[in-house]
């Protein structure tokens, strides 16, 4: 790395005057606060809920039943966008041209395409391109027919999620093979619908019982990387700390009691609530910024963290841009809501929900 030699003049003039450069960047504060400058704007204001999720794929036990309460508090609120904690089809693409640092997050976060799309004789940004031209005369009362080829156009893309609400949408006799779903297709939807995840029982139910075409995956993996040696030993080393067994003591109990009544509102409501927030700060990334090691092994998750969270809030803040005046839902593991609101209230053009109230 290459220091300018203005900067170098600059610290010594600095050192020089009694101030260090540490406490100079401690003190500095910036005079220009997005956060201050909201508008407010012309129309609708863009309004987020972030709805912070256990990943529901470890309670194998759990009926769908089970998250009508939920579902019900968040239909009343009515959004009109939906965003899951999933890669979008053009992020895996784009990372499977990079298998020699990508391949361990592409194996776990990217579905497979190649069939549907060798089906429809698409690749990936093909298949992109004819969701969204299908997309942009999309009639009010759309045909079996044309819910079928959009749903086959999705699983092309690599949104599986979508394709999963149009076929919800279907009645449960149209969800048959015809119009480029084949029976692979018809197989891959049903097997996920029958699990449980927060992106399919929550989101795409959601959109489904609300009308919506789709939903959008915000995840972002692209900071992704393999461990230098050594990195995972030191970073479990500093998980095991007090605070991270005051969350475990906080979130158990909430987990075993999904299966009573009203158990997984309850979760909900307190996985979403500050003080959640501040035990997955406190248990994991606030201790791993203090991860003594000379390699500074704590530091480099807490920037791929922070990266992570950064480019999710983009992707975010890129499918408001898409409609202003949007009321969106932002489904994502609990350990994110934190960053999600904290970065995504600096948008001049997002207003913040409490989930908390939603929830009541």
């Amino acid at each position: 790395m290459r220091i300018g030699k203005t900067l170098v003049r600059s610290v010594a003039a600095l050192a020089a005057g009694g101030l260090s450069v540490a406490a100079t960047a401690q003190e500095y504060v910036p005079s220009f606060r997005p956060d201050r400058l909201k508008g407010p704007p012309p129309g609708p204001l863009n309004q987020v809920l972030v709805l912070g999720s256990p990943h529901l794929s470890a309670f194998k036990t759990l009926q769908r039943e089970a998250l009508t309460p939920l579902l019900d508090r968040l239909a009343a609120w009515k959004p009109e966008a939906i965003a899951t904690e999933d890669l979008s089809g053009l992020l895996c693409d784009t990372m499977r041209r990079y298998p020699s640092r990508y391949a361990d997050s592409i194996a776990t976060y990217c579905p497979d395409p190649s069939a549907a799309g060798k089906a429809l004789g698409l690749d990936v940004p093909a298949a992109n391109v004819a969701v969204t031209q299908m997309l942009a005369t999309w009639p009010t009362a759309p045909s079996a027919a044309q819910r079928r080829r959009l749903a086959a156009l999705f699983l092309a893309a690599g949104e599986p999620a979508s394709a999963l609400v149009q076929w919800r949408r279907l009645p449960e006799a149209e969800r048959r093979v015809g119009d480029g779903l084949d029976a692979a297709m018809l197989a891959e939807l049903a097997r996920r619908w029958g699990r449980p995840g927060e992106t399919e029982w929550v989101g795409v139910a959601l959109a489904v019982r609300l009308g919506l075409e789709r939903v959008y995956g915000v995840d972002d993996h692209s900071a992704d990387a393999p461990s230098p040696p050594g990195f995972e030993d030191a970073i479990m080393r500093v998980w095991d700390n007090a605070a991270m067994h005051e969350r475990e003591a906080f979130t158990k109990p909430l987990d075993a009691g999904v299966v009573q009544p009203g158990g997984v509102l309850a979760m909900y409501r307190a996985y979403n609530s500050a003080r959640a927030q501040e035990l997955a700060y406190r248990s994991d990334f606030g201790a791993t910024f203090l991860e003594p090691s000379p390699q500074r092994f704590g530091r480099g998750y807490l920037g791929y963290w922070e990266t992570r969270n950064l480019r999710m809030v983009a992707n975010i803040r890129d499918v408001l841009a898409l409609h202003p005046g949007t009321r969106l839902l932002a489904i994502v593991g609990a350990s994110h809501k934190g960053y999600y609101e904290a970065y995504l209230n600096q948008m001049h053009d997002v207003r913040l929900v409490d989930a908390e109230k939603v929830l009541r």
